[in-house]
């Protein structure tokens, strides 16, 4: 469908940011996942948050869900000790408004790489303070310490992607992966401090409107804060194949019934991705809204002061 076109990546912002990628040896999600708005995000432009996914922890995940083109093996290579450090210095050396951090997962190791992400988290905070950071996480097995571990780092936002509606778990994620784990780990973030916890849904994967529906209300009574809807686009024929192109006015539909559900901000449409123009999103949207009621309550405050 032409809503699902995109032009191919070019610009000065774009070729200082995958120079900058090369040199410090990062990885991003946008490039492994095969991301069609990497153009859009890396660029930012006037009036826009410019944003970039770093990958974490690798190029080489340890899971093979069926709907990913990341790599996938049972031994990846070691975590490079220096990542954290290198992540720091490249966003605050870009002067990026927003960063998400995700990773592949990491199975082998002991700790799944939770102190690693909770580490490079640190490390940005105190190298670009002004950036906010999105974490988004793998299941880590449902061990709640791990998740804890991540969501007390000092994140502004703790993601974890359910992908599908609970109905297609088997059918389109790695065994060892599954809905109620995927949930337990964002009810653990918020229980553990983490202000905003945040999931993405594919879309186009077979699943029913009543399912979605279903999905939506489940994710509500876990307290999840933000959800975005996305199409499935099959990386490549090894994959699963497209089960539906869902129309934008669907997108739109469900966008209308989340919001009514409580959520903080729903992002729905065909190109949206679980990162996608995350910054713009997220500040646009819930930031505003809390400096809004931040600045009511002081105004209050002060009438308050003026009366007495």
């Amino acid at each position: 469908p032409s809503t699902l076109k995109r032009t191919i990546p070019s610009g000065d912002r774009y070729v200082e940011i995958k120079s900058k990628l090369r040199e410090l040896n990062l990885s991003t999600v946008c490039e492994e996942a095969k991301c069609p708005n990497l153009g859009e995000c890396w660029g930012g432009g006037e009036g826009q948050t410019a944003t970039a996914t770093i990958m974490i922890m690798g190029d080489t995940c340890t899971r093979a869900c069926r709907f990913c083109a990341v790599k996938t093996s049972r031994a990846p290579p070691p975590l490079d000790a220096d990542e954290p450090a290198n992540v720091a210095k490249a966003i605050a050396a870009w002067g990026l408004d927003y960063v998400v951090l995700t990773s592949v997962d990491r199975d082998e190791l002991p700790d799944q790489g939770a102190g690693h992400i909770a580490e490079t988290v640190r490390r940005l905070k105190a190298d670009a303070p002004g950036v906010l950071v999105e974490a988004l996480t793998p299941d880590f097995r449902g061990d709640r310490d791990l998740v804890t571990t991540v969501a007390t780092s000092g994140v502004d936002v703790f993601a974890h992607n359910v992908e599908t509606v609970p109905e297609l778990q088997a059918h389109v994620r790695d065994r060892r992966a599954n809905w109620a784990q995927s949930v337990d780990v964002l009810r653990t973030a918020k229980a553990a401090g983490a202000g905003i916890t945040k999931t993405s849904v594919m879309l186009g994967l077979g699943e029913t409107r009543e399912q979605v529906v279903n999905c939506l209300e489940l994710l509500r009574e876990a307290d999840v804060d933000v959800v975005t809807f996305g199409q499935y686009m099959r990386p490549t024929k090894r994959h699963l194949p497209v089960a539906e192109y869902v129309t934008p006015e669907a997108f739109e539909a469900y966008k209308v019934i989340a919001e009514g559900m409580g959520f903080l901000y729903v992002a729905s449409g065909p190109m949206v991705r679980s990162s996608y123009k995350a910054g713009e999103y997220f500040l646009e949207n819930v930031l505003k809204q809390r400096r809004a009621a931040a600045a009511a309550g002081e105004g209050t405050k002060e009438a308050a002061r003026a009366s007495a």
